[in-house]
């Protein structure tokens, strides 16, 4: 860490919402939008601590939607919550009124939330199948089709999909990796959401509704993936992940959307500051590792 950073509070007077920031990469997002002002509107399945079923196995997770909020009050920040299953179209069909309702209005949607149960497609289940897709698609189309009209009316907006390296194509020779994971779904699903990211930033533009995606150049190991990521695969501080999702929420559509933006290449690039989430540090630059993905372009795509 270095220098202390004064935060510049870009974010004043708007309303974000961050699916799935009872925790993880969430949790880390809507504490980075709350230190640059933004009320954050904190959500989860439940408020309760919640359980992770993969391959019929059941695990619980730790992190709440109260433990975000507290984190973020701590720092001087404003947050609410709202509990809404993502699963169930009545809970995710409303939430977006539920943020407009509470605040009079929303500037920011960053979707974040999801579901992996990784299997190889020979052996995958047909429910897991769809509860990927559910997640991955059609929440987001859901949520962003809900937002439009409000940033619309308001004249400007900025959503946010979270991303992921396993939608760009494996480098090949393959690695073990690539043969065993089980990923496939789940990256289709991801690689289906940067170009859904690509072409609602298209149909947004004239708006001034800025669509980007941004995803990690290699992963985050959170409590909700750890299980999937091998103890040998690289792994990234959460904090430059949380800078680039900022980084797409407060600059005109004309200026920035339709990124794919990945979480060390792109600071790296742009020589973006990166502070802690609190906003109150800067951290180290750091180098995309030479093991990244190579279809990775720093800049975004």
């Amino acid at each position: 860490m270095t220098e202390n950073a004064a935060m510049t509070g870009k974010l004043n007077g708007r309303t974000a919402l961050v699916t799935g920031s009872s925790r993880g990469i969430g949790r880390a997002i809507a504490q980075r939008l709350a230190a640059e002002g933004a009320t954050v509107a904190v959500t989860a399945r439940a408020y309760e601590p919640s359980e992770s079923v993969r391959a019929g196995v059941s695990a619980a997770l730790p992190g709440t939607i109260d433990e975000t909020i507290a984190l973020i009050e701590q720092a001087g920040g404003k947050a609410f919550g709202l509990a809404a299953d993502l699963e169930n179209a009545e809970q995710r069909a409303a939430l977006v009124e539920q943020v407009v309702e509470r605040t009079g209005r929303i500037d920011i949607l960053v979707n974040n939330a999801g579901f992996a149960d990784y299997s190889v497609v020979a052996d995958m289940s047909m429910q897991t199948f769809d509860r990927t897709v559910e997640h991955y698609l059609r929440t987001p189309f859901v949520l962003t089709q809900a937002a439009i009209p409000h940033m619309r009316a308001q004249g400007q907006g900025w959503i946010v999909n979270i991303g992921s390296v396993t939608g760009l194509a494996p480098a090949r020779p393959y690695r073990d990796y690539n043969k065993s994971s089980g990923d496939v779904i789940y990256a289709s699903c991801k690689a289906a959401l940067h170009r859904f990211t690509q072409g609602v930033a298209a149909e947004l533009l004239d708006a001034d509704i800025a669509v980007n995606a941004v995803g990690p150049s290699s992963a985050v190991r959170t409590p909700g993936a750890s299980a999937l990521i091998p103890d040998t695969f690289p792994t990234e501080p959460v904090e430059y992940l949380a800078e680039t999702v900022l980084a797409m929420c407060h600059r005109p559509a004309a200026e920035r959307t339709g990124l794919v933006a990945f979480s060390l290449h792109y600071p790296w690039s742009q020589k973006l500051p990166v502070h802690s989430l609190d906003g109150t540090t800067v951290l180290p630059p750091l180098e995309p590792p030479a093991a990244a993905n190579p279809n990775i372009l720093p800049a975004g795509m």
